[in-house]
């Protein structure tokens, strides 16, 4: 037989469903959607966006800017500002730092994820006041033996506690992938 089900019926009928398997997830860790290799890519892998850190490095990929299109011009491009480039860094490792803030913690993944959070919380306002002074003095002309100085007092100041980080989290992401069968090839770049 049927019945016809009224609106309201059908309402407090879905609610309760929405309900309980609320209810559920977070009962059960299988509700969990983050995968060994959502935790690993987000904490780990992500890092490389990073990686080119300190005097050298910044020396580097600001002497070398990408290109972007002139506005209005299907082919012709110009230059990246220095500054944009140190913003979008900061914008990228803003919104990866987000991203692994919002992993689910586990025992297993506990030191891997507040290492990688501690990476970004290092490099953030390194980012935001010394490569911006850098980018700087790219954008309005400052001289080679200037940019120097201030790759160099950058390296300085942040070289070791950056790799010191950098060394842990690579050393707890190849654990981790090992243990959940994550392929990953451990090449490190030279700048």
């Amino acid at each position: 037989m049927f019945s016809r089900v009224t609106r309201a019926d059908a309402m407090n009928h879905r609610f309760r469903s929405a309900f309980i398997v609320f209810a559920l997830c977070s009962l059960l860790p299988s509700c969990n959607n983050a995968t060994p290799e959502n935790y690993f890519d987000e904490a780990v892998l992500n890092v490389n966006l990073i990686t080119p850190f300190g005097g050298q490095a910044a020396l580097y990929s600001l002497a070398h800017p990408s290109v972007k299109l002139v506005p209005g011009t299907k082919d012709q491009t110009t230059p990246l500002t220095r500054k944009e480039i140190v913003d979008d860094q900061i914008r990228r490792v803003e919104g990866n730092m987000a991203k692994i803030k919002a992993l689910p913690d586990s025992e297993e993944t506990r030191d891997m994820l507040q290492t990688s959070i501690k990476l970004h919380e290092f490099v953030l306002p390194v980012y935001k006041a010394e490569y911006r002074e850098l980018a700087k003095l790219y954008d309005e002309g400052g001289s080679q033996p200037e940019r120097v100085a201030k790759a160099q007092e950058i390296d300085t100041k942040y070289s070791a506690g950056y790799q010191a980080l950098f060394n842990r989290l690579v050393e707890l992401g190849k654990a981790y992938a090992a243990k959940h069968h994550i392929k990953v090839e451990w090449q490190m770049r030279n700048f």
